[in-house]
């Protein structure tokens, strides 16, 4: 099967089973093309629509959508090696995407332990639909746990009133995961995760997106006013601070897996530019010409290499134990923090030493390297960031994760 099969075909369910069957990656000539736009659209601060469209003509939206169902049925372990590939072409296409990617697996999740109520979102998937995450708030550290947004209980719903922030896919979005606090529910708080249609009324999309890094994931902040959202639609309702039910152990394990091979991906790609550059620039002061024979930049590209070969390890063997089924037990949340921190903290390291080969050409703007070192430095501000990774695995380790007050 050939690029030109995948993007011609008009039988979209015949062209995920094949691509599931043969286990076909995205074709570079497609992944080319994004890489060719990725400069441009972090310049002029874009959304990357032209990236979406094309990875809509060959079902990827419903990549982890089982076979059954007529997605291709990737597992977490194929999803992040593929979304790791598709980073090192076009960053932010592949974090965005992966924002929209773990809904589909946390629905997958469920599906496997015989809980059907998500399986609207497969539908949704096949049709293009994207998916965005509403979690992140101002003056909540907890995400998913806890929310500043208010839930209120009314006839057949909720209302949700609140303001969410970074929510990749802005400009097209049709559902957003969201979460709010009942402060009402009998029995003590209760957070509702809820999925909001686009087209609700009270729902804003403000744009504010104006960043450092990942900019053509256009991130922007929603704001819920009484925003309805109906029985249907509600995915879970679990005590405040409870994070023992299933769909949420799958907004962890789907996520931080995904954003991890993310950042790697960012950095392939920086060693692959270091090493290239490295071989390619020269100086009268080396007498086979080439950095490539300075030893210390040798020295610098092993760092690298090192680096990642360990972070690599660390987030392969995760996702293989997820999807193996290896009982880990408790030490599965310890896990998932030191994976994703272990993942971002390498990415960074290796970019920053592309960066010293590289030289002062990576200083200016449209240079490769500039930007990538703009995109990794996105990865700490994700869950779990650099403070909640330490103290969730620091309190885990210890054997006080469980207990209260937090300090």
């Amino acid at each position: 099967m050939t690029a030109t099969d995948i993007t011609d075909t008009t039988d979209t369910t015949s062209t995920f089973t094949a691509l599931a069957s043969t286990g076909i990656e995205l074709p570079i000539d497609m992944l080319e093309r994004f890489r060719s736009r990725a400069g441009v659209l972090d310049r002029t601060n874009s959304y990357f629509h032209d990236d979406l469209a094309e990875l809509r003509s060959i079902g990827y939206l419903a990549a982890a959508v089982p076979v059954e169902f007529g997605g291709w049925g990737l597992d977490l372990a194929q999803l992040a090696a593929s979304q790791r590939r598709l980073a090192q072409y076009a960053p932010a296409t592949a974090l965005a995407t992966s924002m929209h990617a773990y809904w589909i697996g946390t629905a997958v999740e469920l599906e496997r332990a015989g809980d059907s109520s998500l399986r609207w979102m497969f539908d949704a998937a096949l049709q293009g639909d994207v998916f965005a995450a509403g979690h992140a708030e101002t003056g909540n550290d907890i995400p998913v746990l806890l929310s500043t947004c208010q839930a209120e209980r009314v006839e057949g719903g909720y209302r949700l009133t609140g303001r969410k922030q970074f929510g990749s896919n802005g400009p097209v979005w049709r559902w957003l995961g969201a979460h709010a606090i009942d402060v009402a529910a009998p029995g003590g708080p209760q957070i509702v995760h809820a999925f909001v249609d686009r087209d609700s009324e009270g729902v804003t999309v403000v744009e504010t997106w104006d960043t450092l890094g990942m900019r053509p994931t256009q991130s922007h902040d929603t704001i819920l006013d009484g925003v309805f959202v109906p029985d249907a639609r509600i995915g879970r309702v679990v005590p405040a601070g409870d994070e023992n039910d299933l769909f949420l152990v799958g907004l962890a394990m789907w996520p931080l897996s995904l954003m991890a091979a993310v950042y790697l991906g960012i950095a392939d790609r920086a060693l692959e530019v270091a090493v290239a550059g490295a071989k390619r620039k020269t100086s009268m002061a080396i007498p086979r010409g080439a950095y490539a024979y300075n030893p210390f930049v040798q020295h610098q590209v092993a760092e690298m290499y090192l680096e990642l070969d360990a972070a690599s390890a660390t987030l392969e063997q995760f996702v293989s134990d997820w999807v193996a089924g290896v009982d880990h037990g408790d030490a599965w949340a310890t896990k998932v923090y030191s994976m994703k921190w272990r993942a971002v903290e390498a990415a960074k390291r290796v970019v920053d030493i592309a960066l010293d080969v590289s030289g002062g050409a990576g200083m200016f703007a449209g240079n490769e390297l500039e930007r990538l070192y703009r995109d990794v430095r996105c990865g700490g501000f994700h869950p779990g960031n650099d403070a909640l990774t330490h103290e969730l695995v620091g309190k885990a380790v210890i054997g006080i994760l469980a207990e209260q007050p937090r300090w």
